[in-house]
């Protein structure tokens, strides 16, 4: 199952501007929260997640990951329809050549075949983006980047 969380953080200065704004103390907020903001059970959820992700060394795990990834989705650029790579740590994105008229088909396209063949990868406007769980291993990185290339190198 799921639970939303959210939180908002902003700089003091920006909180400032609306904490001191004047008028009545009742009146003074910062409203861009939202109605789970802070929900208990959510709250307990994310406690939890940040002890296993603490207990597991997932950071430094990703850390020491984050290169071979690096070097695995830049070895895509000069795939067919590929303009742009970028990355950061487990996330990459891959801005996609326009189909004429249609600029947000081929994302679309990929994307499709992607599920087809077992991955699931996000889409949007003209680019392709990567977000593997931090538990992949690098075998599993490998099959995700490759099966990317191979839906790149024959999608109209």
């Amino acid at each position: 199952g799921t639970q939303p969380l959210s939180g908002v953080v902003v700089k003091k200065d920006i909180y400032d501007t609306f904490m001191k704004a004047g008028g009545q103390e009742y009146l003074l907020e910062l409203p861009h929260g939202y109605t789970y903001s802070a929900h208990p059970v959510a709250c307990a959820a994310g406690i939890a997640t940040i002890d296993l992700l603490e207990r597991d060394h997932v950071p430094e795990r990703v850390h020491k990951l984050a290169p071979y990834f690096e070097n695995a989705v830049h070895g895509l650029r000069g795939a067919r329809h590929v303009l742009d790579i970028r990355n950061y740590g487990l996330a990459a994105g891959f801005t996609l050549e326009a189909m004429p008229g249609e600029p947000a088909r081929r994302p679309f396209e990929v994307a499709m075949e992607m599920f087809e063949k077992g991955f699931y990868v996000r889409y949007g406007g003209a680019t392709i983006q990567l977000a593997p769980p931090f538990i992949s291993t690098t075998a599993e990185l490998d099959r995700l980047v490759d099966a990317l290339g191979e839906t790149l190198n024959h999608t109209g």
